[in-house]
């Protein structure tokens, strides 16, 4: 709930105002490592950056302490991951196997299409923006690519809008 005001109004609460918090759609594998990584820096990487900060404040006067800005950037760094972590693991959805059916894009599936300009046939796996990785065949849902995709038919016909203009491609297979 937040509070808003009309000109020279009381304030008011207004559900119209509560945001909803992002989802972050991750698979099962993908969530497994997210829990590993913040468990990691909760524990041993926290308390290695404590150690750090306290072995640079031992070298005196914190003014001209290269160490201990260092050290302080690098905590910094960690909260903030932890934080982002924190963020994805408490708003995620799992991306389940009845997501993954036959007959039309969705997050989890791996597309086969064709390049109509070049005449070029690519695969990739749609995924969480967690996940992605285009170098190597992961595209995020949240991409333009991506969103080209869901809930598409192989046989279909999409047009994907970039930088450089619209790209043409056709679904050939849609598989796990």
């Amino acid at each position: 709930m937040c509070k808003w005001k009309l000109a020279g109004r009381k304030a008011h609460d207004d559900e119209r105002c509560v945001t909803m918090a992002k989802e972050y759609r991750l698979s099962p594998e993908r969530l497994e490592e997210l829990k590993e990584e913040q468990v990691y820096l909760k524990t041993v990487r926290e308390k290695e950056v404590a150690d750090l900060i306290k072995e640079a404040r031992s070298f005196g006067d914190l003014s001209e302490n290269s160490e201990y800005d260092e050290a302080k950037n690098e905590q910094g760094k960690l909260y903030s991951r932890i934080a982002e972590l924190d963020e994805i693991l408490s708003n995620y959805v799992l991306i389940t196997d009845e997501e993954k059916n036959m007959d039309i894009v969705h997050v989890g599936n791996t597309v086969t299409v064709e390049d109509l300009e070049f005449d070029e046939k690519l695969t990739y796996q749609v995924v969480g923006s967690q996940e992605a990785d285009p170098m190597n065949g992961r595209i995020s849902e949240e991409s333009p690519f991506g969103k080209a995709l869901l809930g598409r038919k192989a046989g279909e016909d999409v047009v994907v809008e970039a930088p450089e203009g619209s790209i043409h491609y056709k679904i050939l297979e849609i598989h796990r």
